[in-house]
């Protein structure tokens, strides 16, 4: 444990950030589930419904510093690549 005041302040801080991160991974991580699932089902509105869910959370983890902008990105492109691909 650290004897310095101000690291820890730090290590208190650092800790709520980590369980505020972990709860948005988490989350981001349920709705690409459930976008996976729909396109398993094959039903197009679910589809698009799971797909734009997903994207909103990628994009407020990317907003809040949870995620990369380049990995929101691959990760959106994905599933804009498995949504297509059931359409067709």
């Amino acid at each position: 444990m650290a004897n310095i005041k101000s690291q820890i302040k730090r290590i208190r801080t650092n800790e709520k950030a980590q369980a505020r991160n972990k709860s948005a991974r988490s989350s981001i991580k349920t709705a690409i589930r459930r976008f996976r699932d729909a396109v398993a089902a094959g039903d197009q509105k679910t589809i698009a419904d799971e797909l734009r869910n997903a994207s909103q959370q990628l994009d407020v983890a990317v907003t809040k510093g949870v995620l990369h902008q380049n990995a929101a990105a691959n990760k959106k492109s994905a599933m804009a690549k498995a949504a297509n691909k059931v359409s067709k």
